[in-house]
């Protein structure tokens, strides 16, 4: 019976590797934030090792992204966290909703919820700093600002 069993799980795992989700590669960046903002060129890294992953339109895949049923968790973490906010397409926000998403950012980073504990472990680079948290928080706070100042 256990025997069974084991052969059966093992098929499965074997089958759904054949079943790949659609990669979030397309890389269009012509509506991204920069495109209508200035982003200082230290935020833009910040925010490309800590964020983009989940939040624009290319995610940098690990190996492991290539083992099921691991890929299809990670798709829907990319899927989420581009239904949330999205970089790449930032420009075809309302500028309320610009002012929210960048609110909603200073936010996240000051109560240490993103980046992810979960996505840091396996990404090094996006472990921010207490400096960097702050650089991260001051800008989305001057560009909300900014935003709002130009009259939502």
């Amino acid at each position: 019976m256990v025997r069974t069993v084991l052969i059966v799980l093992l098929i499965v795992l074997v089958v759904i590797q054949f079943f790949k989700p659609e990669k979030n590669q397309s890389g269009d960046e012509s509506k991204s934030i920069s495109t209508v903002y200035t982003v200082p060129a230290n935020i833009q890294s910040l925010l490309k090792d800590g964020c983009y992953d989940c939040h624009s339109n290319y995610t940098a895949y690990p190996w492991y992204d290539r083992i099921q049923p691991v890929a299809w968790w990670l798709q829907h973490h990319v899927n989420e966290g581009k239904k949330e906010l999205n970089f790449s397409e930032f420009a075809t926000y309302t500028p309320k909703k610009q002012a929210h998403k960048l609110k909603e950012v200073a936010e996240m980073v000051e109560k240490n919820e993103m980046p992810l504990n979960s996505y840091t472990w396996m990404h090094p680079k996006a472990r921010l700093t207490n400096d960097q948290k702050q650089l991260i928080i001051n800008w989305a706070k001057s560009l909300q600002a900014q935003i709002e100042q130009k009259g939502i």
